[in-house]
């Protein structure tokens, strides 16, 4: 048999393989994507709150702008222009961090879900050796990684220094105006440059996105032999399932030959079938099986109830019936009870009519439906 690493990967992974990778943290994640919606959430927050953010801004500005001469000469000028610039800048930029911070917790939802995993914060001292460090730098993943890290710094900064030169203009026209106009024309600048930027890393981030999950879909495929090593690990060697259904199956005839000298009767067929029977009205709704079998089994029932003097009543069709539609231990279907009850009746009455030295009274011959004997009806 060919080794498992000679084999090619071609299998989808098995649940129990993807269970495993969730529970050591190997899930798919694409940084870019998360970093595109952090950026759209914070310029959406930014873009919404536009004239509350100008007012702020424009607060922040003025503070270092509009002090009496008593105040330029008070050493608490300091602390209050600094708290008073803190509470601006926090009332500016709150929308974003919240807008942020919930983007950073959602985007994991979109590629692969939330997942926490105790087992990827467990420490691995091997990550700490430089020749394994290099040789990651140098392996295929690391230099697409490379790869992906030059295409997306070209492109960004290639579409930037257009927009840089197609704003030239307004750029340089935010210092010639007032102060006032100087500050809405930067923001909406600086809005405009960051909703590019992020739909840049939102266009990335969706390609990315792509490219981890079929590259995790990928490293996690399976050869055949590690799928049929998978099933006999969680199915059990089927040598091994034998020999215990063996050891049940035994147990089960053990347990039920100790049962069956508390029969009332045994019904047989002559050759194969033997099914014994007990009833106690204060204890059970109907009779119940308490041994069953074919063949040499059905012979050894025969013999433990020869040497038990339990009665057995000769009725081809009802045994044949019992056996299909009953388990050990189970009460009979309904639709054996009159059956059933002819057969109790003639045990009661042989009994009775030996022990007072009487005639025995005709052995009973039930009507049973063919269809209740099962794959039994013509054997």
């Amino acid at each position: 048999m060919a080794d498992d690493s000679d084999q090619e990967k071609t299998e989808q992974p098995t649940e129990k393989r993807l269970r495993e990778s969730r529970e050591k943290g190997e899930v798919p994640r694409s940084r870019d994507l998360s970093g595109a919606m952090v950026v759209l959430a914070g310029v959406a927050a930014l873009m919404s709150s536009g004239p509350s953010a100008y007012l702020h801004a424009q607060r922040i500005f003025s503070l270092g702008m509009h002090y009496s001469r008593d105040a330029l000469f008070s050493d608490a000028l300091p602390g209050r222009a600094l708290v008073a610039a803190m509470h601006e800048a926090l009332a500016l930029f709150w929308p974003v961090a919240v807008a942020t911070m919930l983007a950073t917790l959602g985007a994991p939802l979109l590629l692969g879900g939330l997942n926490f995993s105790g087992k990827a914060l467990e420490p691995k001292f091997e990550r700490l050796d430089p020749i394994k460090g290099l040789g990651k730098i140098f392996a295929m993943r690391g230099l697409v990684e490379l790869g992906k890290a030059l295409l997306k710094l070209l492109f960004i900064g290639a579409v930037l220094a257009l927009l840089l030169r197609h704003w030239q203009a307004e750029l340089q026209a935010t210092g010639s105006g007032s102060v006032t106009a100087g500050i809405a024309q930067s923001i909406s600048l600086m809005g405009r440059a960051a909703l590019w930027f992020g739909s840049m890393l939102a266009l990335i981030g969706g390609i990315d996105a792509l490219y981890q999950k079929y590259d995790h879909g990928k490293n996690l495929r399976m050869t055949k032999q590690e799928i049929k090593d998978e099933m006999k690990e969680s199915e059990g060697n089927p040598e091994m399932k034998g020999r215990i259904r063996q050891v049940q199956q035994a147990q089960a005839r053990r347990r039920m030959m100790e049962d069956l000298p508390r029969a009332d009767v045994v019904v047989v067929n002559p050759t194969h079938f033997a099914v014994a029977l007990r009833y106690d009205d204060g204890h059970m709704g109907a009779p119940r099986v308490i041994a069953k079998g074919v063949d040499v089994l059905a012979q050894q029932i025969r013999l433990v109830a020869g040497s038990h003097h339990i009665p057995m009543v000769e009725a081809p069709p009802l045994a044949r019936a019992l056996y299909a539609t009953t388990e050990i231990g189970r009460e009979i279907p309904s639709a054996l009870y009159v059956a059933v009850a002819q057969v109790l009746a003639y045990v009661y009455q042989l009994k009775q009519a030996t022990a007072q030295g009487e005639t025995p009274p005709a052995a009973p011959v039930p009507d049973v439906d063919p269809e209740l004997m099962g794959p039994y009806r013509d054997t």
